[in-house]
């Protein structure tokens, strides 16, 4: 842990993000190091973040309404009980995977395999967001995915609009800076 540490105390900051990929996410424990965390924006840090990713992963489903309820119900349970130990990283994870159930069920409702676009990503634009100049594939509405969507955006509205995690990113902001490292 102090190798990580060490590493964001010499490292510049992270021009243009809010979300430090940078970290040693493999040895970095984020319930006890939260000084690290940063909300980033949307989903950012979502598959990285432990040990809250080992802890919300497996409940994230999305196949069908009914898996997609079920899902979305644990991981708002999960973010209910973050918010009762006033741990608002885990909180914020947990709101993160809601989102990208929503993101997630909607892409696959809009493109049954799941690709947005035609083609590879060029090498020079990978970890970029957007098309990259690729065209996007057409859409085939799937009703079933599109509920899923639905559902998820309910817990995901549900939880961002929740005064306790309100209050919490506030007071993570004012303790921990909004900089980037």
């Amino acid at each position: 842990m102090l190798k990580c540490v060490s590493q964001v105390i010499q490292m510049k900051p992270v021009q243009g993000k809010a979300f430090n990929y940078n970290l040693d996410f493999a040895e970095t424990d984020f319930r006890k190091h939260p000084e690290l965390y940063r909300v980033g924006k949307g989903e950012q840090g979502v598959l990285l973040v432990e040990p809250y990713k080992s802890e919300i992963l497996p409940h994230w489903r999305f196949k069908n309404p009914e898996i997609a309820q079920a899902s979305s119900q644990k991981i708002y349970e999960l973010f209910l009980e973050y918010l009762e130990q006033e741990d608002f990283v885990g909180a914020d994870m947990a709101r993160k995977y809601l989102q990208m159930g929503y993101t997630r069920s909607r892409r696959y409702a809009n493109h049954k395999s799941g690709k947005k676009y035609n083609g590879p990503v060029p090498d020079d634009k990978k970890g970029q967001s957007g098309a990259h100049g690729r065209d996007q594939l057409p859409r085939e509405e799937d009703p079933v995915k599109a509920e899923s969507a639905r559902i998820f955006w309910e817990k995901w509205q549900q939880a961002k609009q929740n005064d306790t995690y309100q209050k919490l990113m506030q007071e993570h902001k004012q303790k921990y800076g909004t900089e980037t490292f």
